[in-house]
């Protein structure tokens, strides 16, 4: 099945993959989709050093990256480093994640390994986007607002289309009129940061809101794991997916191994909208993590990037000790996934799960056409 967006990208299969992971991206790009690359989680040097990889391992195929630049962020307008940044987060809060990592067992330290990088920002974009513009990427997406002028400017002069995610319709007629190129509509049931607006809902109202503006291609996002939901998003009038909590659970993906577990135990109802990880309320497994900052008497997230800054070293830390045992960490673990995680029940090769979705799809579109004959 192919649709306007396999055209404009160069695709076989109208399906996108977001993924922190590079073996993920080359995997679902190499099985015939398009894989995307979040940026925003490497240093310019980190990033230089994947994009490199997946060059090596695609050997020409089309590939994107993500380069997250919030429209609103904490230091917005100014050139901050990580240490002025750091100094912006609150007593409270250092105070609120000390004391629940005290509360499980984890001593000060226990568990510390390398600080990830936040790299969040209108000068880290750039630094970014400077990097991904000297590879043959074919997208840069970018979410949580309109993407800067610079990113829109660059991307055109080179010739790199640019998506956008939405989570309301007002939200699409801004992304258009300000130049993206494609939409990504992401429904409430998606893994990370995610509105209130199902994806049955988004999707047709996205499509149906931005016709007086421009038509670009849309795609539907959220809790979308098999071929059938594919076809159902084309049916709504959408262009294909755009996916990435189906990846967390294949063999290359970058989940934390005890956290990947708990995915393939969860439900859908094991996921939670939480400002804890971010500051923006974004879809992750629910834990005792989540429930404590969403907690009466927690102190209030911090605006991006300042929760992530604090944030992110604990859950590390986290990470590590739940895979060693550790009761208490284990209690905490979380990571950003979707409602669709109730589908997600096996760890499988990135390629696997591509050609079964493919399959999926066109059975799915057989007894479609078969419906529509009778």
């Amino acid at each position: 099945m192919r649709t306007p967006i396999c055209d404009m990208l160069g695709i076989d299969l109208p399906l996108l993959a977001f993924s922190h992971c590079r073996d993920v991206v080359a995997a679902v790009t190499n099985a015939g989709g398009f894989g995307v690359l979040g940026a925003s989680t490497h240093s310019p040097r980190q990033l230089e050093r994947e994009l490199a990889w997946i060059d090596e391992h695609v050997k020409g195929r089309p590939y994107g990256a993500d380069i997250l630049v919030p429209e609103r962020f904490a230091g917005k307008g100014q050139r901050l480093g990580a240490a002025e940044l750091s100094a912006m987060i609150g007593a409270p809060q250092r105070e609120f994640v000390a004391g629940l990592l005290a509360a499980h067992g984890i001593a000060p330290g226990e568990g510390a390994g390398e600080p990830p990088a936040v790299t969040i920002g209108d000068e880290a974009g750039e630094q970014l986007l400077d990097v991904a513009l000297r590879h043959p990427i074919r997208l840069i997406a970018s979410a949580l607002g309109t993407p800067p002028p610079y990113m829109i400017e660059r991307a055109r002069a080179a010739g790199v289309p640019i998506a956008a995610l939405v989570g309301a319709r007002e939200h699409a007629v801004r992304q258009v009129r300000a130049g993206a190129d494609i939409l990504v509509a992401a429904g409430t049931e998606a893994g990370g940061h995610c509105g209130e607006v199902t994806t049955m809902v988004l999707v047709p109202e996205v499509i149906e809101a931005i016709k007086p503006v421009r038509r670009v291609p849309v795609l539907a996002a959220g809790g979308i794991v098999t071929g059938r939901q594919v076809a159902a998003a084309i049916a709504l009038g959408a262009d294909g997916a755009w996916t990435g909590s189906v990846w967390l659970t294949t063999e290359e993906a970058e989940t934390a191994p005890y956290t990947k577990r708990r995915m393939l135990d969860a439900t859908s109802r094991d996921t939670v909208r939480s400002r804890s990880r971010t500051g923006k309320p974004s879809r992750q497994l629910r834990s005792g993590w989540t429930d404590a900052w969403d907690s009466p008497g927690s102190p209030p997230p911090l605006p991006m990037p300042l929760q992530s800054l604090l944030s992110e070293p604990a859950l590390r830390r986290i990470d590590a000790l739940a895979e060693q045992g550790h009761e208490g960490a284990q209690a905490l673990a979380t990571y950003w996934v979707g409602q669709g995680v109730g589908l997600m029940n096996a760890v499988r090769p990135a390629r696997e799960v591509v050609y079964e979705m493919a399959r999926d799809l066109a059975e799915a579109a057989e007894r479609l056409a078969g419906v529509l004959a009778s």
